[in-house]
Formats: structure tokens, sequence, C-alpha cells
């Protein structure tokens, strides 16, 4: 457990830094993969594409995302039981390279194998990294919000750059070549983990082995261990609601971009894919704000569960403004714009919900038990992809069909901040004395 004096990465421990450049090159891999899945799967044969109509390229798309997150139960799980984080971390990198290796090698039978190995890799990675952040700092270090929007910003660096890269190699020269370049990127991260892995020696250990009859072991968990469970429980829900709309943003917003969206810029034309990036450069912008505003307030800061109604709020806003755009299309192609400004309140709610959510998952797990929570926490965003994927199979691109497909999303997700302003009270006394 680091403590207040290891302040050797901007005011954090030197342990954030080997941890914010590992996470940033697995998003790299997975955004660069990312902006191109949908995309590569309704490309016609001829072009080097799948062919597959968009209804099963947005179903497809939805499984993969959400099982990508979905597989994190089992990888903390694994990490809590026997691996340890670095070990799990190690080899779900592994995983991640070889997945999409293998997607790059252009057969359909071994592109559903490559998705599977890594949806497994990223199980296992994702949130053991997570895990490892927060065992950095001790429960009431003030810093720990402030760490996580900092290695949100590793994990959204490497989000603007995938789609530049990962997607003009894409569009522009060669599906495969898109895939490769993703897969090659996490190699160079796991290069880097293992590089500067004396600074994460003290977390992540691999866990004693446990006997029968070790009460340490079996010790049952307390009446307020279960209510904190509970709150993850209930923050799980609306998780997974963002999630639903946010993931909009890689198959029905992708297919917007690419169909009804100018793709020019002062005469430059640009992939579709490159609209990706916007979102991500808006969290890097603005994600030294928000963890100065959260150092600044300190014990004055709003609850976890106001912070999460607040980032529902703005993705209720962003679609609001889709819902607009949609309107617009009957004339033909729309400004892209109406897209910036999707992108612009989809990163003011993704800083006030995920890196939030991601502090307080570890806080309020039982240490015995962080990697499987931050495997729940993960899930919910695995259940918001499942639903997401659902909703943009009926994407269309008749302006009647897109309000009806974006006005549902905004519907669900308004409803969703209503309920969850009414529980904050409820909220709080489930937490006890985490915020």
């Amino acid at each position: 457990m680091a403590i207040r004096s290891d302040v050797a990465f901007f005011g954090h421990p030197r342990g954030l830094a080997t941890l914010f450049f590992t996470e940033m090159w697995e998003r790299f891999s997975y955004y660069g993969m990312r902006a191109c899945l949908v995309l590569y799967m309704v490309a016609p044969v001829s072009t080097g594409g799948l062919g597959f109509p968009t209804a099963r390229a947005a179903t497809i798309y939805g499984l993969y995302t959400g099982s990508v997150y979905a597989m994190s139960i089992p990888g903390g799980w694994m990490a809590d039981r026997f691996l340890g984080g670095r070990m799990a971390v190690l080899l779900g990198g592994i995983g991640i390279a070889a997945g999409n290796g293998l997607i790059a090698l252009g057969s359909e039978s071994v592109f559903y194998t490559g998705l599977v190995v890594v949806a497994l890799g990223t199980g296992l990675l994702k949130p053991n990294v997570s895990g490892m952040v927060g065992a950095l700092y001790s429960e009431r270090d003030p810093r720990r919000d402030s760490g996580f929007s900092i290695f949100y910003m590793g994990i959204n660096t490497g989000a603007i750059l995938a789609p530049l890269l990962c997607g003009y190699l894409a569009q522009r020269v060669s599906w495969h070549l898109g895939f490769a370049t993703a897969s090659a990127v996490m190699i160079l991260g796991l290069i880097q983990f293992l590089g500067f892995r004396s600074s994460v020696a003290h977390v992540g250990q691999r866990p004693e082995p446990r006997r029968v009859g070790d009460g340490n072991a079996h010790a049952p968990l307390t009446a307020g261990e279960w209510k904190r469970i509970g709150a993850i429980g209930v923050l799980f829900v609306f998780s997974a609601v963002f999630w639903m709309s946010f993931e909009q943003a890689g198959s029905s917003l992708t297919l917007f971009a690419e169909q009804l969206t100018r793709k020019n810029l002062l005469g430059f034309a640009f992939p579709s894919s490159w609209f990706q990036s916007v979102e991500p450069i808006f969290v890097v912008s603005l994600a030294p704000l928000f963890s100065w505003i959260w150092l600044r307030a300190g014990e004055r800061q709003p609850s976890s569960p106001s912070k999460f109604a607040w980032g529902l709020a703005s993705a209720v806003i962003a679609f609001c403004i889709i819902l607009y755009g949609s309107t617009l299309t009957t004339a033909g192609p729309v400004s892209p714009i109406w897209l910036v400004l999707v992108y612009l309140f989809q990163a003011i709610g993704e800083l006030l919900l995920s890196p939030v959510g991601l502090s307080t998952t570890t806080k309020l797990a039982p240490r015995r038990m962080v990697g499987l929570m931050m495997g729940v926490w993960f899930f919910s965003i695995a259940t918001g992809n499942y639903m997401a994927g659902f909703v943009a199979s009926f994407y269309r691109p008749g302006a009647g069909a897109l309000l009806a497909m974006f006005g549902f999303v905004a519907a669900i997700t308004l409803v969703s901040l209503l309920i969850l302003t009414l529980l904050i009270p409820f909220m709080r006394r489930l937490m006890g004395d985490v915020r």
C-alpha cells in the first residue's frame, strides 16, 4: 500500500504511471479494433469486408463488446483466488494481442475465434489493472478519485490515437492492417508493463494458497459489507443504462457518421472512423479539470450517486442533440457539428460516471473481493453493451427510424435519471461513510 508521501507521478504514487501506460496501450488496441469492427462487418466482400447485414453486424458488435466486459467477472475471480493482479494483466495482454492477430488473418471462421480470444484476454486484464490502481491508495486517501481521473486520461489517450491510426489504415489501406496494428500496440504495452513492473511490486500479488479451516479464507461478510455490496448492485443498474446509450458510438452513431454526415474539413476528406476520436479528445481535455475539481472540493465533493446522476443527465442531453440532428437528414448529409456536440456531452457524462464508478467500487468492495467486485462493475458495462447492440440493430437511415431509435435511448436514460435522483438518500445509507 502506497503512503501519501509517494508523490512521484504528478502528486500520485509512481505505480500509477506504469498502470497508466499499460492501460493506454490496451485501450489503444481495443478502440482501434472497435473503430473498424462494424464498418468491416458491413463492408462488401469485394472491398475485403464480411458483407454482413446491418442488424447482424450490430448484434455481433453488442455481443462482442458485452462479452469483453462480462469476462471481467471470471477474470477478477481468477486473480483473487489464483493468479494475482500482475499475472492476470500479463496473461490478459497476451490474449488480446493474439486475438487481434487472428482477426487480422481475414478468415470469417478465424474472425469469430479472434473475438473470443480478445474477450477472454480483456476479462483478465481490465478489472485487475483497475484494481491495482485502487490498491495504490489507502481507503481514505483523498487522492483516489483524482488518481482514477488521471488513469482515465491514459484510457482516453489510447482511445484518441487508435481510430486515427487503425481507422485510417483499415478504411484506406486494408482492413486487416488495421487489426494487425491493434495487435502490435498491445505487445508494446506488455513490454512497457514488464519493464516497469518494480513500481507495482507491492500490489497485485499472487494470493496465498487457501486451506480448509483457514478462518481468514472463509470469513463471512459483515452486515456493513453486505450493504456496501448492495450499493454496488444499485449503481450497477444505472451504470448499465449509461453504457447502453454511450456504446451507440461504435455502432449506430458510427453508421450515422458513415452514411448521413459530411466527412470533410477545409477540403480534406477523412474516414468516418475518425469521429470516434472526438469523444476521447474531450475526455483528455476535461479530465484534468475534473481531477482538480474533486481535489479542490475534498470532503465537500458530491457523493458518488450524485455524480452518477449528473452523468446520466449529460447522456440525456447528448441524445436530445442527435434526435434534432436526425430531423435534418432529409435534406442530405448533415454537418459534423452534431456528432461533435453529442460526443462532448458523452465525454462529460463519462467523466462523471466511469472513473467515479471505478474508484467507488474499489472503496466499497471487501478487501478479499476487490477483483471480483471490479468484475461486477465491468459486467454492468457488459450489460450496457448487450443492450446497446440490441438497440443498434434497429438502426435504419430514414429520419423516422432514427427518431424512434434515438428517442428510445433518450427516454430510457431520462427515466433512469429520475429514479436515481430519488434513490440518492437511500444510497448514502447503504454506502455508510464511503462517499
